[in-house]
């Protein structure tokens, strides 16, 4: 690869080096030898350059190719063919001509897959072709034609050179009107072209003064030639050569200006030169006008799609990308005209929707982003079939869609219904079939012709508000705003700022709630829970304050804080002797923690830095972290459990509980929730689950602890089933460190299994 990569160089110092050699040395063997070997390297760099890089289409390098070897065959017969006796000296003309069209046939398939075949850039290709045409015409083709006794075979083809260049240059400038940037390929081309069209410029001239072939060094731009093209072919920016990289509008810009105003000129200088009145002033004057009536084509065309780009532009900033649905500019701007229209006296309201999908950040995360956005533009069109087309529907973010409808709120609530229609029906994802539902916000308001800006924006907050208390409470559910949801709001928010201020100012802390042996009363371990002590609030409980660190991100921050806490005061308890060497700490770890590749290694030196061995670690997960756990959350699990932690599932049962993700993850235990325990001894069913978690556990070689024991009938009914260890307020409620180093420093059980301090 390294060596592909400097091939181009070695085409470019190789070619000047054989122009060198050519040029001291025209008419020897040795000129001649450094001429083939250079064109049979540029060929070869047409043929397998850019198949090697993948550039497409392969059939235009085909065709340059071709066309650079009959140029080659051309070059090289030419000098023994032309004193030969006709139809001998046509040979070299045959190939040339040949070549050209092998060359036309290269540009044209390669504008073609850079959408260059631009109207803007083909009538100032005209433009400058036609005035091009015209000077050459006069100027080398109607004199090479006119040699006195030359045949009229030859003097047509030596006349029509000139005009065959011409057209070349009309593609190349259609060429270098599609980029806005110019890769090295690209210049390469360009170079190949130009060289060209000098060599060609040489000849005509020489052929004007009457003479087809004058001397060997007429060759040397088409060696220049050879050596640009066969860089263009081996350099790796020829993948760009087919990419489209051109302005929307094809703008007057000064390298375009540079070609098209020398060529609505040039008649008018013809023009004032030409002293003789003949067919030559007719020819000029006709190209003088069609370079005129061009150019106001040009102007039109440059106006119409100036107007379509604004008009697209507009289009763009009201409406989505993906789904090509109204989006928040817009509905905002139907929401206020609508507020503005209805009678503030009257029974219609203006109702404003919130939809947001439930699960698809599942689907996102099952089968990617481009299924996520195939799935968004089937619910946009499924929605708008469903919808009447009178009411705006527009897509306001990720998966969210937002509506507008006017009238009482019976007819309002039906629409909900027929909204829950469209997800009624599976929706087609990749070979699957996926269920999804919407979570729906409602809010409404009177007219107001005045107040409609702020009440449009209030409308659409509102419906976000009631949106995201019906998603709180279950997929697929509705709810109206109301103005109690506000001060729900504020409280969140003003929650969430006092909890940033509590990672800073230590107003959390850790306490511990046992885990004891049901039949001996004593403590095996504990789990360390974060509390939160507001100074002015005071106690906020877990459940209030955990879900705002989740939604805020704080989360990985407090879990920090909470595990290296913790096992600092475990490596303190087991330097005093406050607990035995084989009690242990289970800490609890989000799936937000769990996705951070650092996370053994991070464990790994606190244990070492408070003297923690990791058997007296374990670490407590939810069940939809098995679930939705991606490859990076299950290689991390396997760290941990490498570093020999316990891995716990923690309120197993009331998720997914499938085996399956038992067997393929590192788990050691399981704690059952205490929705189950709760009815042990009363509730046959109860029993029975329990019963049945055991069973599974014991056969995967897994601990079972039981949460939430309150009662020493449920101790006891675990206890019947075979649960070893449990956790509950039957033993106590988690307590600050200092308290519960005094309560269980020195224990004994007694006869109902309680364990009270000595």
């Amino acid at each position: 690869m390294a060596l592909a990569r400097r091939l181009w160089q070695l085409q470019a110092v190789g070619g000047v080096a054989a122009t060198v050699v050519y040029a001291l040395f025209p008419s020897s063997s040795i000129g001649t030898t450094a001429f083939v070997l250079l064109g049979v390297a540029t060929v070869s760099a047409c043929f397998g350059g850019p198949r090697h890089w993948g550039a497409e289409p392969p059939a235009a390098w085909l065709l340059m190719g071709a066309s650079a070897l009959l140029f080659l065959v051309g070059v090289l017969i030419r000098p023994a063919v032309t004193d030969q006796p006709m139809p001998l000296p046509l040979l070299a003309d045959a190939a040339s001509f040949s070549g050209y069209l092998l060359l036309g046939a290269f540009l044209v398939v390669l504008l073609r897959a850079r959408q260059g075949l631009d109207r803007h850039a083909v009538l100032d290709g005209l433009m400058v072709a036609l005035s091009a045409g015209m000077t050459s015409t006069l100027l080398l083709a109607a004199p090479a034609a006119g040699v006195p006794g030359r045949s009229g075979v030859v003097a047509a083809i030596q006349g029509t050179y000139p005009l065959l260049d011409v057209l070349v240059l009309m593609l190349v400038v259609n060429l270098s009107f599609t980029a806005k940037t110019w890769p090295a390929s690209l210049v390469a081309v360009l170079g190949t072209m130009a060289m060209m069209l000098i060599g060609d410029t040489v000849y005509a001239v020489a052929g004007a003064s009457g003479h087809i072939y004058a001397s060997p060094l007429l060759n040397v731009p088409f060696l220049l030639a050879y050596t640009a093209l066969g860089v263009a072919a081996l350099h790796p920016s020829v993948l760009e050569m087919s990419r489209a990289d051109r302005p929307p509008v094809q703008a007057w810009s000064w390298p375009r200006l540079a070609l098209i105003v020398p060529a609505l000129t040039m008649p008018f200088v013809l023009l004032a030169a030409e002293a003789r009145n003949d067919w030559r002033q007719g020819l000029i004057a006709v190209v003088g006008l069609l370079v005129v009536a061009l150019l106001l084509a040009r102007a039109i065309a440059a106006v119409r799609a100036h107007v379509a780009a604004q008009l697209r532009s507009e289009h763009q900033a009201m409406h989505d990308p993906l789904t090509g649905m109204p989006n928040r500019k817009s509905i905002t701007s139907k929401i206020e005209r609508l507020v503005r229209a209805i009678d503030p006296a009257g029974p219609d309201r203006v109702w404003v929707y919130m939809l947001d999908l439930d699960g698809f950040k599942w689907v996102n995360d099952s089968w990617g982003h481009d299924t996520g956005d195939q799935l968004v533009i089937d619910v946009g069109r499924r929605l708008r079939t469903t919808v009447p087309a009178r009411i705006p529907l527009g897509r306001v973010g990720g998966d969210e869609f937002l509506m507008v409808y006017v009238g009482e709120k019976p007819d309002a609530l039906r629409l909900v219904e027929d909204i829950r229609t469209c997800f009624a029906r599976p929706f087609p994802v990749i070979n699957h079939e996926v269920v999804i539902s919407a979570s729906i916000g409602l809010a409404h308001a009177g007219g107001d012709p005045v107040g409609a800006p702020v009440i449009a924006e209030a409308l659409m907050r509102d419906a976000d508000t009631a949106m995201y208390r019906a998603k709180a409470e279950g997929p697929g559910r509705s709810i109206i705003f109301d103005t109690s949801m506000h001060a729900q709001v504020r409280e969140r928010i003003e929650l969430e700022v006092a909890l940033r201020v509590a990672l800073t100012e230590e107003q959390l802390h850790v306490a511990y709630q046992p885990i004891v042996r049901l039949d001996t009363g004593l403590p095996v371990g504990a789990e360390a829970l974060v509390r939160w002590e507001h100074p002015e609030r005071g106690t906020i409980p877990p459940m209030t304050f955990i879900p705002i660190a989740e939604d805020a991100g704080l989360i990985g921050s407090i879990g920090a804080w909470v595990r290296k806490e913790a096992l600092r005061q475990l490596g303190v308890w087991r330097s005093e002797g406050t607990v035995g060497d084989d009690f242990y700490l289970s800490i609890n770890v989000s799936p937000r923690q769990l996705t951070d590749a650092d996370l053994p290694l991070i464990v790994s030196g606190e244990m070492m830095r408070y003297g923690v061995p990791p058997r007296c670690v374990a670490l407590e997960m939810t069940e939809s972290v098995m679930v939705d756990g991606s490859s990076l959350t299950a290689r991390v699990l396997f760290e941990l459990r490498e570093l020999g932690v316990k891995l716990l599932v923690d309120d197993f049962g009331t998720g997914f509980s499938a085996l399956g993700y038992l067997r393929r993850f590192p788990v050691t235990g399981v704690k059952i929730d205490r929705s189950f325990v709760i009815g042990l001894g009363i509730n046959v069913e109860d029993d029975e689950i329990v019963r049945a978690v055991v069973a599974m556990s014991t056969a995967l070689g897994l601990s079972v602890i039981a949460e939430g024991v309150e009662t020493t009938l449920q101790r006891d009914a675990l206890g019947a089933v075979g649960v070893v260890n449990g956790q509950g307020w039957l033993w106590g409620k988690a307590v600050p460190a200092p308290e519960f180093a005094e309560r269980w420093r020195v224990t004994k059980p007694d006869r109902t299994g309680l364990v009270s301090g000595a």
